[in-house]
């Protein structure tokens, strides 16, 4: 069984209070909370063998050396990935989109279209962009329905009319929640001879995700999310993708032999890892990993997903706020306004109650404007909420609605 008293008494900050009420936090979609195996594994490199990895010969450099290289394969071993190549260790999932539309950008020409789903995280639409003056290429964005789902239908239009060079979604949009279709959007990626780039940034810490089954030429995490630490992510690519494609950035550790008469570069994956990498905090990401794999991260889901199933009922039922979306597949969020209000003074009375929510348009401004809307407020929930937590949040939105409509 899912015990959930056991589980909360993993997270420290779980029990702390705000301004002087038990904390509610639902800003999981932001960052996880953090439980304490995490803490003391950071703790534990700091105090005991704190040192540089590679190359060094004493003592402290091989144990970092192990324990790192170690938690690289432990990551990619839960991801579904038995290369260690394959797994590049970054500072978070922004950088490891940045760092695929920098790398790729030299097998781009004029003309070439990039598909971007309209509800991205601005991670996942800017560095496109970016790319758009300096190559002549054009992002075009995938529409978004009703519901709040990316249209695989309408990509697939896109596709006919346009020379498709990159098909870039989000496995679960940050803003709604959606869970994308995106083994159909990857689908349509090969059929066309593109690139698939999916930020998974939503999408690992409320579902088993098998990248290597997914079959996507790239897939971009963030640990934070996971329970892990800030500053570090991790950017699945194939082998024979990441071979040929060159560093994007250069300095220690990505080389192998520099001289002023030619530089070569270092094998996977450090050919992409230059500089000294986050030895703490990818320690720290091993074990949040291997924190979800002794609590039944299955049995923890299938929790989470009652929570959100309630909270969402919960809140559709209600006359005295709109819900952004209504997609077949959800997860963890509920993004939504309190009519006649704006969600920062929602958010700001949630948090004098004690209740932790995000509010803004959520490093998704495409996704507001398509929606008309300046913002919603946004409680997105994590295995460790409870339905006790729900009923103390929709309790806190009613007394916030009454002080607004007085």
């Amino acid at each position: 069984m899912f015990d959930l008293a056991k589980i909360r008494d993993d997270f420290p900050i779980l029990s702390r209070k705000v301004h002087g009420q038990p904390l509610v936090y639902f800003d999981n979609a932001a960052t996880s909370q953090k439980p304490i195996a995490v803490i003391n594994s950071i703790t534990d490199y700091y105090d005991r063998y704190n040192s540089n990895v590679h190359r060094g010969v004493h003592t402290l450099s091989g144990e970092a050396t192990d324990a790192y290289e170690g938690a690289r394969a432990q990551i990619g071993r839960w991801f579904g990935i038995t290369d260690p190549g394959e797994v590049i260790l970054l500072r978070g999932a922004t950088e490891a989109l940045n760092l695929v539309a920098n790398t790729i950008a030299g097998e781009l020409k004029r003309g070439d279209v990039i598909l971007v789903g309209e509800t991205e995280h601005h991670a996942n639409i800017v560095p496109w962009q970016q790319l758009e003056s300096r190559l002549g290429v054009t992002v075009v964005p995938v529409p978004v329905d009703s519901t709040g789902m990316l249209d695989l239908k309408a990509a697939k239009t896109l596709c006919e009319k346009h020379p498709v060079a990159v098909i870039a979604i989000g496995h679960v949009s940050n803003a709604i929640g959606a869970l994308n279709d995106v083994e159909g959007f990857i689908a349509l990626a090969k059929e066309n001879s593109a690139y698939s780039v999916i930020d998974g940034a939503q999408a690992a810490p409320h579902m088993l995700v098998n990248v290597k089954n997914l079959q996507a030429d790239f897939y971009a995490v963030s640990a934070h999310k996971c329970c892990g630490p800030t500053g570090i992510g991790v950017l699945f690519g194939r082998r024979e993708l990441l071979e040929r494609l060159p560093p994007w950035q250069g300095g220690g550790d990505m080389i192998d032999r520099v001289s002023f008469s030619g530089t070569t570069y270092n094998e996977l994956p450090w050919k992409f890892e230059a500089g000294t990498p986050n030895i703490a905090d990818t320690i720290g990401f091993s074990a949040a990993l291997r924190y979800l794999e002794s609590i039944d991260f299955a049995a923890a889901i299938a929790h989470e997903n009652r929570v959100h199933e309630y909270l969402i009922d919960s809140m559709l039922n209600r006359n005295t706020v709109d819900v952004l979306g209504n997609p077949e597949r959800w997860v963890s969020v509920c993004s939504f306004n309190v009519k006649g209000s704006h969600p920062t003074d929602v958010g700001t009375l949630l948090d004098q109650l004690g209740v932790a929510v995000r509010t803004g348009h959520h490093c998704a401004m495409p996704t507001m404007e398509y929606f008309g809307l300046p913002g919603t407020v946004r409680a997105s929930i994590a295995f460790y909420n409870s339905i006790e937590e729900v009923d103390r949040f929709l309790d806190a939105l009613d007394r916030v609605t009454g002080m607004l409509s007085s």
